[in-house]
């Protein structure tokens, strides 16, 4: 196939492409950055929200794997995708477990996205996975010069972004299948445990102290709505994750 990812140099997209790559198919990249030296890929210079460099990347591709993410504006981004990608066979894109369920400005955004592919005339594909490992220890690390790393009162169930890439492939390669089943990680774990877990990981010691914070997103997340137990189809622990890191 002639695959599009967005996102390709992401944390996500950048698996997505070297899987794809491996399998035989014809990869493009779409990315604001410039193509690096060597690249396998078919480089296509552009950016989603000024619909700059769209036309050329969507072009002729048989399959989109949306992975493109960011802080803001991720339907903006989708529906600029959608209309240049009208005439692709297949648009599969990555979204969160709980998007429905947490009132976060991130997760809304992402669930309007959503509603953007349902009521498209392109066939799609909709996975939901939990929060990556890389999630978990950017968080904890970015509070390395803290006296005490501060985390959210609730669990999480982060996945590999390898499992993520696997099944994306794989639903890639087949037939649009609307909402996928959700993708979680193989253990449901503390907050508190994770930060303490990567600590230990780096050697650091370091109170972790998990604030119980106000407001409806907060309690959701306390609530569980972030998780997908009975997704567990993760194969990756964060204590494997961490392991490779270090390797």
């Amino acid at each position: 196939m002639k695959v599009l990812v967005t996102g390709g140099t992401g944390t996500l997209g950048r698996v997505v492409a070297d899987r794809l790559l491996r399998r035989g198919h014809e990869v493009h990249i779409l990315s604001r950055r410039p193509a690096p030296p060597g690249t396998p890929y078919i480089w296509h210079t552009g950016d989603l929200r000024t619909r700059s460099g769209l036309g050329p990347a969507t072009a002729d591709v048989d399959t989109v794997v949306h992975c493109a993410t960011a802080p803001r504006g991720d339907d903006e981004s989708t529906q600029n995708l959608l209309a240049s990608a009208s005439g692709v066979g297949h648009f599969v894109c990555i979204s969160i477990v709980g998007v429905d369920r947490i009132r976060f400005f991130y997760y809304q955004a992402k669930l309007r996205a959503e509603r953007l592919i349902e009521k498209s005339a392109v066939p799609w594909t909709i996975l939901r996975a939990t929060q990556f490992h890389d999630l978990i220890a950017t968080l904890t690390e970015s509070q390395k010069r803290l006296p005490a790393v501060l985390t959210l009162d609730g669990r999480f169930q982060p996945v590999d972004v390898r499992d993520v890439a696997d099944r994306l492939v794989a639903l890639a390669e087949g037939a649009p299948a609307g909402r996928a089943p959700d993708l979680g990680g193989p253990e449901v774990r503390g907050a508190r445990d994770l930060a303490q877990t990567y600590l230990r990981a780096v050697g650091r010691r370091r109170p972790v102290l998990a604030l119980r914070l106000p407001g409806a997103a907060a309690r959701a997340f306390r609530a569980g709505a972030n998780l997908a137990p009975g997704h567990a189809t993760g194969t990756i622990t964060f204590e494997q994750f961490l392991a490779a890191r270090r390797a």
